[in-house]
């Protein structure tokens, strides 16, 4: 099962984590100015980071971004900030989830890590969530 569509689907998943994750920490520093939640999505992208270090090489060199179908699906409008929020909570922890499921396949020692931080970050959606209706 390592061929090049599998890396490819672990590459997409974890650049889509760690996206979600950026989004939300410069939100939670320049727009809440909530230091807590600031460093836990700080944390959790750089701990996804050392989840995967060792197979990025495998994951650049089999990535495609140029033949990708996804890349020419239409992105889906924002109205308001919370929902750019609410978009990127599920994004970052559908994403972990998918790297979860094939981390049990190709990777078992990194499942209980992903975990972790998916179930990390529907705590901080919430505290996110409470913050951003204010």
């Amino acid at each position: 099962m390592r061929d090049e569509g599998v890396f490819r689907l672990l590459d997409a998943n974890l650049n889509r984590a760690r996206e979600g994750l950026r989004v939300l920490e410069d939100t939670a520093r320049f727009c809440w100015k909530d230091q807590k939640l600031f460093s836990s999505f700080r944390s959790a992208r750089h701990r996804l980071d050392r989840l995967s270090r060792m197979a990025y090489p495998s994951l650049v060199t089999s990535r495609n971004s140029e033949g990708d179908m996804g890349r020419l699906m239409g992105e889906t409008k924002r109205r308001t900030a919370q929902g750019v929020v609410a978009a990127n909570f599920r994004r970052a922890e559908e994403a972990l989830r998918v790297l979860e499921e094939y981390g049990k396949v190709l990777s078992p020692q990194s499942v209980a890590g992903f975990k972790a931080l998916r179930f990390r970050l529907y705590l901080d959606e919430k505290r996110g969530f409470l913050r951003s209706e204010s």
